[in-house]
């Protein structure tokens, strides 16, 4: 399987850490974002939304990253296996409450030229992210995994932008139960961080907070 992804992207972490954990034999091919390759006739035959994750599987195009960890879970059996209702609960609201707030605030705050980022936006992003940050943290105070006894995609698409070092409005230390989830997260065997299971932009395409 070739998962079309950069480092950079949460969403692509989502489906790469997801297919590593089941056990998928996969590779990546990069998408050079930051200088347009989504936007080019030749992406868009791919996917027509112009977006990573992208996987392509002989014959099979997968797009969206919620969809290819549901498919991954399903074929292995790992990671929850088919999805239970609470776990489609929790994909689907990270998708809409965790990743929307922290990949627009990390891209405003990091990937944008620094004189046109836009304080007051980052700034309201930042109110949107700590709301669903309690939302998390609460939830998972007592439990060791978000859905059930075991980790499940519910935890691989929460966690997807919560291990990158860019500044984006997110302080571990100020989230005990969620610092203790990735913690276990990241003793998953097979775990990897972004930036070393995906290729990675340039790090001169980021201002501040890369390293």
């Amino acid at each position: 399987m070739k998962l079309y992804c950069f480092g950079e992207s949460g969403n692509a972490y989502k489906a790469a850490l997801t297919m590593t954990l089941a056990g998928v034999d996969w590779e990546p091919v990069f998408v050079d974002f930051f200088n347009g390759e989504t936007r080019t006739p030749e992406f868009r035959a791919l996917n027509p939304m112009g977006e990573v994750p992208v996987l392509v599987d002989g014959d099979k195009v997968l797009t969206q990253s919620g969809l290819i960890q549901m498919e991954m879970a399903r074929r292995t059996g790992r990671l929850g296996g088919d999805p239970s209702p609470e776990v489609l609960r929790w994909v689907l609201w990270d998708n809409h409450k965790m990743s929307s707030q922290c990949g627009t605030a990390r891209f405003l705050q990091n990937f944008v030229p620094e004189d046109k980022r836009p304080a007051e936006v980052i700034a309201w992003m930042h109110g949107r992210l700590r709301a669903a940050l309690k939302t998390l943290d609460a939830h998972l105070a007592g439990r060791d995994w978000i859905a059930g006894d075991a980790p499940t995609i519910a935890d691989t698409a929460c966690c997807g932008y919560l291990f990158y070092p860019e500044p984006f409005g997110f302080d571990r230390a100020e989230w005990p139960h969620i610092n203790s989830w990735l913690d276990r997260i990241s003793a998953l065997p097979g775990w990897q961080h972004p930036y070393d299971m995906m290729p990675r932009s340039a790090p001169a395409r980021a201002e501040g907070g890369m390293r």
